[in-house]
């Protein structure tokens, strides 16, 4: 169903796996969909589908995110995996996939299970395993959000997302006031939440070696990401010995708001035939 659009760009819904999935669709050419990151929605790629203009891109609201509504969520990576999947079968067919943090982490899934949907990954600050800091940072966003606190809930994301930015030309304030309006009621965010704190004790890393060469696989990093170091990226490269590495300088977490023209440069150039 199409519910609104520009020229250029069009907004429409999809029912799968029980949930409700808004998704925006822009350009022409071979199918592309872009998965974005924990707190976020279709939003977060806009200069990317405005970028690249000779492939269709279809960026959707991950379950509870955005517009997406978040059905029965079991805080696992092989649900939102298995949503991934489902969006390729019903929507697109075989596509590239580029996911940013959490959605590269789901892309990097998808391609280990189901390499005959996934033709090419590309994965932006992306982990397979988290740490235990990073398993309590997620649970202490957890039973902040359960709760009704809505004053410490915007604190807590303006600080999470100015520790996520480097360019001090970004503007915390204004990714801050997207985030929670793609968080909304915070369920779709738990869930995700809840799925990542996971993989300290369930990473993926050892899923990855089901990524034959037949699939690229493109990593892109950031020189100042403090949630996703190189060292993240460098623990997905010795699991996939063809994957290439490539990373965006003067850029946090956020790297597609600190550096947009870099890291659509690096897309270009990873979509590009080898």
């Amino acid at each position: 169903m199409t519910t609104g659009s520009d020229a250029t760009m069009t907004t429409e819904t999809v029912t799968l796996n029980g949930i409700d999935v808004s998704y925006t669709k822009a350009g022409s050419g071979p199918p592309v969909v872009l998965i974005h990151g924990l707190a976020e929605d279709h939003r977060s790629w806009r200069v990317v589908q405005e970028s690249l203009t000779d492939v269709t891109t279809y960026a959707y609201d991950l379950r509870g995110h955005g517009a997406s509504t978040v059905g029965r969520p079991a805080g696992t990576l092989a649900q939102l995996r298995d949503d991934l999947i489902a969006f390729l079968e019903t929507v697109t067919g075989p596509a590239v996939c580029i996911g940013f943090s959490l959605g590269g982490t789901i892309v990097l899934s998808a391609a280990a299970h189901r390499p005959d949907l996934v033709k090419s990954v590309v994965a932006l600050g992306t982990s397979s395993v988290v740490g235990r800091g990073a398993q309590s940072f997620y649970g202490e966003r957890i039973e902040l959000f359960r709760g009704s606190d809505t004053e410490a809930q915007k604190a807590a994301l303006l600080a999470d997302t100015a520790a996520a930015l480097h360019n001090p030309d970004s503007d915390a304030e204004a990714v801050t006031a997207a985030r929670l309006s793609a968080v909304g009621d915070a369920h779709g965010y738990i869930n995700a939440s809840t799925a990542m704190a996971r993989l300290r004790d369930e990473p993926l890393t050892p899923e990855l070696s089901g990524i034959g060469p037949d699939v690229d696989v493109h990593i892109i990093g950031a020189d100042h990401d403090s949630f996703c170091p190189k060292k993240a990226a460098q623990i997905i490269l010795d699991a996939i010995g063809h994957a290439r590495y490539a990373e965006i300088s003067g850029a946090g977490h956020l790297m597609l708001v600190d550096q947009p023209d870099q890291v659509v440069a690096a897309l270009k150039q990873a979509l590009t035939p080898a």
